[in-house]
């Protein structure tokens, strides 16, 4: 044990480069997806969570076990790689991996994904009205299916339409793509309608218990129209969900339009989606582990997102998400659609 603890202090990455690395900032946040203040910071919420004490054996420090899952996170390396990279067991990569994941969840997610007033719902609605023209729409939603490796026994429960097994993260966002609802967790086989009305959220929407204002004028003098969710075609339109007008060659100018505008606000959610793949690249490929581990590391990667993303918006800049990554709207009213 002495042995391996003096060979991962003379070649391991913590001890030889990261020193170094914490010098530059911009290769800093290339290698975690945040800078250096933002590491610590981030650090401090999970520490006490992830320290371990001195027993047996000398424990991998704290800082080193975050470094190790957030990088797994951002580059998307196997824990084979990262086991010869940081000097460590694969067993205990892949343990720390697991168990820091969860940790990330728990500390943030009550501070990036509260539960939302009446007052915050139409904070939403008034944002996604100006950035996209689309009034009384309290967010975007569709599912994202994440490819993962087939799970032992479990038959064709995780094969989807795309001829791949994954597990589906459904999802809703706001015009600052930040996460708001999440579900995470179902089979792949099933259609993203059917994910929706069986989950939680879905559940409580078909309820009224999701704190969604009533319905209220456009304008002033105008009929009362509810706050809704917008989706695609594979969604069930409801009270509280839009979707597009179907047959699109027998449309009225009027449905074309209102086509238009809705495909507007709901590329919000598309475009979280591909950020959330550019920054986490732990998505490029099918992820390996048990169902349980890969939905802690899906919740590990939704609340970093909003975490940075929010951090972004409160300091007004634009560092997590770079130039030319998400959609934007040229002069004319088209549309440039991002990298």
């Amino acid at each position: 044990m002495a042995e391996i603890y003096k060979q991962r202090r003379r070649i391991g990455f913590y001890y030889l480069v990261f020193p170094m690395l914490k010098l530059d900032d911009l290769r800093f946040k290339n290698y975690f997806r945040m800078n250096c203040t933002q590491f610590e910071e981030l650090l401090a919420l999970i520490a006490p969570r992830i320290h371990r004490q001195y027993a047996i054996r000398e424990p991998i420090e704290t800082e080193q076990r975050f470094i190790i899952c957030l990088r797994y996170l951002a580059s998307g390396d196997s824990m084979a790689s990262m086991s010869h990279q940081y000097s460590v067991s694969q067993t205990v990569v892949s343990q720390i991996i697991r168990e820091t994941c969860e940790v990330i969840w728990d500390a943030l997610y009550p501070l990036v994904l509260p539960l939302h007033t009446h007052k915050e719902w139409r904070e939403i609605a008034n944002e996604m009205n100006i950035k996209w023209q689309f009034p009384h729409c309290i967010g975007a939603m569709d599912g994202k299916h994440v490819i993962i490796q087939s799970p032992q026994h479990s038959g064709s429960a995780y094969y989807n339409y795309k001829k791949s097994f994954s597990i589906v993260l459904l999802a809703i966002c706001d015009a600052n793509y930040v996460f708001t609802y999440v579900d995470i967790g179902v089979y792949g086989r099933q259609s993203d309608g059917g994910v929706f009305k069986n989950s939680l959220m879905g559940q409580k929407f078909a309820q009224g218990q999701m704190n969604v204002p009533p319905a209220e004028e456009i304008y002033e003098g105008s009929s009362k129209y509810p706050y809704a969710l917008v989706a695609d075609e594979a969604f069930p339109l409801s009270p509280y969900l839009m979707r597009p007008f179907s047959g699109r060659d027998r449309l009225s100018t009027e449905q074309k339009i209102f086509n238009y505008r809705l495909s507007r606000a709901r590329r919000t959610i598309e475009n979280v989606f591909g950020i959330l793949a550019a920054q986490w690249r732990i998505y490029r490929k099918p992820i390996i582990g048990k169902v349980e581990t890969i939905e802690n590391i899906v919740k590990a990667t939704i609340t970093l997102h909003n975490w940075l993303r929010k951090k972004d918006i409160s300091n007004r800049e634009q560092s997590f998400i770079s130039a030319g990554m998400i959609d934007e709207e040229a002069n004319d009213g088209s549309i440039i659609e991002g990298n």
